[in-house]
């Protein structure tokens, strides 16, 4: 894992391996799905390296143990619609005691700024560890809102988890939130016209619903 202050991009091999399946245009919105699934799982292991642990004792099928288990387990996934309930599957997976939030926010096609449209948090989010979900990092402008948004209901902190993220994204969430750590599995340098990452893997939300 390649890391630099507050952004780690994944450079696993197998993340990579399936980052090269995720740009293939040929691969259908089923592939899609599951890939998006696996490399979720994949960073939110790594993501949640930090988790405090405690000593615990058990009784093996031949003598007792000291051995360790989370100390706690107060941690909220907050998918940004539509696109990022397409990463919920995995993070869900390996933490399955998490609460899950939605929050709601789309570009605006003649502004290009994000806006809102549902915010649902779980009621003791100042009590939670909290991780944004969203397969795209583009402009950094609905990341950045989102992450303000959830800021006013005071959690424990912020991460941000991304599949793919362009350079001018991941400044301009440093920027404004410079206390919040980014986890990306690849990171494109520049944006088209229309703001999309290039070379990138297309439009994730139409991806994974098959809505394209």
């Amino acid at each position: 894992m390649q890391e630099n202050k507050n952004v780690m991009i994944m450079d696993h091999p197998l993340i990579q391996d399936k980052i090269s399946l995720l740009r293939d245009k040929e691969t259908s919105s089923k592939e899609f799905r599951e890939l998006i699934s696996e490399v979720t799982m994949l960073m939110c292991y790594e993501s949640l390296r930090d988790l405090p642990l405690k000593e615990v004792e058990v009784e093996t099928p031949l003598m007792t143990a000291k051995t360790k288990v989370l100390a706690e387990r107060h941690i909220a996934f907050i998918p940004i619609l539509r696109a990022g309930l397409g990463m919920v599957e995995g993070v869900v997976n390996l933490m399955p005691t998490a609460r899950v939030g939605h929050i709601g926010l789309y570009r605006d096609p003649e502004t290009r700024l994000p806006v809102e449209y549902y915010c649902k948090l779980t009621s003791d989010i100042s009590e939670r560890d909290v991780i944004l979900l969203d397969p795209m990092l583009a402009t950094g402008g609905t990341a950045v809102d989102a992450i303000t948004m959830v800021k006013e209901r005071k959690p424990r902190s912020i991460k941000f988890m991304c599949i793919l993220a362009s350079n001018q994204g991941i400044e301009a969430l440093t920027k404004a939130h410079p206390d919040v750590k980014i986890y990306c599995a690849a990171r494109d340098a520049a944006l088209n016209d229309d703001c999309y990452i290039i070379p990138g893997l297309g439009d994730a939300g139409d991806r994974i619903f098959g809505t394209k």
